[in-house]
C-alpha cells in the first residue's frame, strides 16, 4: 500500500544517512520506514515516487522509470578516501534502456555513478563510473547480465587506487582510477542530476562504508 508517511520516512532517512556518515564516519545504513532517524536535510522529490509494501522485503521506494527521483543537498560519503557504496534494488523489466539511478556529484565536479543498462530480453548488466579531476573510470560488461523484476545488491567499491564493481558479493569489473575525497554537493537516487536517465523499479536500501569491503563483507541478496 502506498503511504505518505512511508515518503515522509524515507526522506527523513536519506537526510539522517548523510548527516551520520559524514559526521562519524562510520557505516550509515538507511532503510525506508525506519522511524528511529531523524532529518537533517530534506530530499527535494521530483515526480511521485511511492512507498510500496514489498512480501519480501517489505517497505520499499518505487520509481517509474520517466519522472520519479528524489535530489539530496548533501554527499553522504563527501571526504572519505575509501568507500564502499551498497544498493538493494530491483531493476523492472520494460524501463528505459540506460538508467542513472545513483548520481553524486560535488562542487568541483568530480562525479560517483551507479547505472544500469536494460536489454529488451528483460535483463540488465551494471555500468558503473567516477570522475576525478582529469582521472576517470567507466566500467561495463554487457555480457554480464541478471534478470529483471529480482532484488540484488550492487556495490561501488574505492580503495584509494581501485575502483571494483560487485553484484551479490561476486566481483564484477575493477580498475584504476585517482580520486580525491569528494566535498560538498548533491546526490540524486532515481535519475542523473540533469533529469534524464530515469531508473524503472524500486530501491529497499543503501549502505555507505567508510572503508574498502572485502567481498565476504559486502551484502547478498542470496542470503536473504
Amino acid at each position: 500500500m502506498t503511504t505518505r508517511l512511508g515518503l515522509a520516512l524515507f526522506a527523513a532517512g536519506l537526510g539522517s544517512l548523510a548527516a551520520t556518515a559524514r559526521a562519524a564516519e562510520k557505516e550509515a545504513v538507511w532503510r525506508v520506514g525506519d522511524a528511529g532517524m531523524q532529518a537533517q536535510w530534506h530530499p527535494e522529490v521530483i515526480g511521485a515516487p511511492t512507498a510500496v509494501e514489498e512480501p519480501a522485503v517489505g517497505r520499499v521506494m518505487r520509481f517509474d522509470g520517466r519522472a520519479d527521483a528524489f535530489l539530496l543537498p548533501a554527499i553522504p560519503f563527501s571526504g572519505w578516501s575509501t568507500f564502499t557504496i551498497q544498493v538493494l534494488f530491483k531493476p523492472a523489466g520494460g524501463g528505459p534502456q540506460a538508467q542513472r539511478f545513483f548520481h553524486a556529484e560535488d562542487t568541483k565536479g568530480s562525479r560517483v555513478m551507479i547505472e544500469t543498462r536494460v536489454t529488451p530480453d528483460n535483463h540488465w548488466y551494471l555500468d558503473t563510473f567516477m570522475l576525478s579531476g582529469t582521472s576517470q573510470r567507466a566500467m561495463i560488461d554487457e555480457t554480464k547480465q541478471h534478470p529483471t523484476d529480482r532484488w540484488f545488491w550492487v556495490a561501488l567499491r574505492y580503495d584509494g587506487k581501485q575502483m571494483t564493481s560487485f553484484v551479490d558479493g561476486v566481483k564484477e569489473l575493477e580498475g584504476p582510477v585517482t580520486f580525491a575525497p569528494m566535498a560538498e554537493g548533491k546526490l540524486s537516487l532515481g535519475v542523473r542530476q540533469n533529469r534524464v536517465f530515469w531508473f524503472k523499479g524500486e530501491v529497499k536500501e543503501l549502505r555507505f562504508t567508510p572503508e574498502a569491503l572485502a567481498p565476504d563483507k559486502l551484502q547478498s541478496s542470496a542470503a536473504r
